[in-house]
């Protein structure tokens, strides 16, 4: 299946308050995180959906495995 681009911008829509769907970026790659609790109102912590991740990864307490449990929606 071939994902669909989205810019930047249509991802920053994707916060939780614009549009239904929270998603976030990852090494290229859109996941959608809508059905996790802990991003609940497009806030997870000091981080806000629609953004890309990637860099910000380093100082969190986890690894990039917490993204294999979410869908991957798009490629930004």
């Amino acid at each position: 299946m071939e994902l669909t681009v989205y810019t930047k911008q249509q991802l920053a829509l994707r916060n939780g308050q614009d549009k239904p769907e929270i998603w976030v970026a990852y090494l290229g790659l859109i996941y959608d995180v809508t059905e996790s609790r802990l991003w609940r109102n497009g806030k997870h912590y000091e981080h806000w959906a629609g953004q890309d991740l990637t860099e910000e990864l380093a100082d969190a307490p986890h690894t990039e495995s917490v993204f294999e449990k979410f869908r991957v929606v798009g490629k930004l």
